[in-house]
């Protein structure tokens, strides 16, 4: 496994851990709205991946950016499908969205390379 990808998902589940672990009953419901939130219904999951993917590129979250290209590698998006995603975003976005564009491409080929 490729050890950007290794490192990222071990700190997102040591981290969710502790979150979790404070037992905090607002935190708790919001983790459950998010994964709920992605699961298949009127629009299949992994649309809504795709959709979590724009939007996260737009606000410019690197990790959000992460955690969607992760879940659209499991839901068999594409590269294509994936670059029209990447287009989407950087429209609405500007041109402000490049720099992630960059590193989601990047992050995509440790993704692909696994």
């Amino acid at each position: 496994m490729d050890e950007k990808v290794k490192e990222f998902r071990e700190y997102r589940e040591r981290m969710n851990e502790k979150i979790l672990a404070a037992d905090n009953k607002v935190l708790k419901r919001l983790f459950n709205i998010d994964t709920n939130t992605y699961m298949d219904g009127a629009l299949p999951a992994k649309v809504k991946e795709m959709l979590g993917l724009a939007t996260s590129m737009v606000l410019r979250c690197d990790d959000c950016i992460k955690y969607h290209l992760e879940r659209c590698h499991e839901q068999g998006v594409t590269t294509e499908e994936l670059f029209e995603v990447f287009a989407v975003a950087d429209v609405v976005g500007g041109t402000i969205v490049i720099p992630h564009l960059r590193r989601a491409v990047e992050y995509w080929e440790r993704l692909q390379g696994e």
